[in-house]
């Protein structure tokens, strides 16, 4: 019989899970207050309305795999959304070395 119950709680959670995939998702808590470091590191952001599932309305900052949940009042956040609203997500590269060994090449060829 608990197998049973069990079984039936796991199919009642997958087809939750199933139907309403960001349930999960959702930002439940957001900062005020949010230091420069992290900004300037946003590889990309998402807007939460707070409608729905989700309750709260905030931006999620994505930083190397983590999120950042804060709130769209603070003038730094719209400023830099504005700014990056055609940011589009990708792979870092290793930064200088690529970049320099790009213009080194350009360099060459114009020679």
């Amino acid at each position: 019989f608990v197998l049973f119950i069990s079984m039936l709680f796991l199919t009642l959670l997958l087809f939750f899970l199933a139907l309403f995939p960001g349930a999960f998702n959702c930002c439940t808590k957001i900062s005020d207050e949010i230091p420069k470091g992290i900004l300037r590191r946003a590889e990309r952001f998402e807007i939460q309305q707070a409608d729905g599932l989700c309750h709260l309305e905030a931006v999620i900052l994505y930083i190397e795999g983590r999120k950042f949940c804060v709130s769209p009042q603070i003038k730094k956040v719209k400023k830099w959304m504005k700014k990056n609203k055609h940011k589009i997500p990708r792979k870092k590269t290793h930064g200088r070395k690529q970049r320099r060994s790009k213009i080194i090449k350009r360099k060459k060829k114009k020679q």
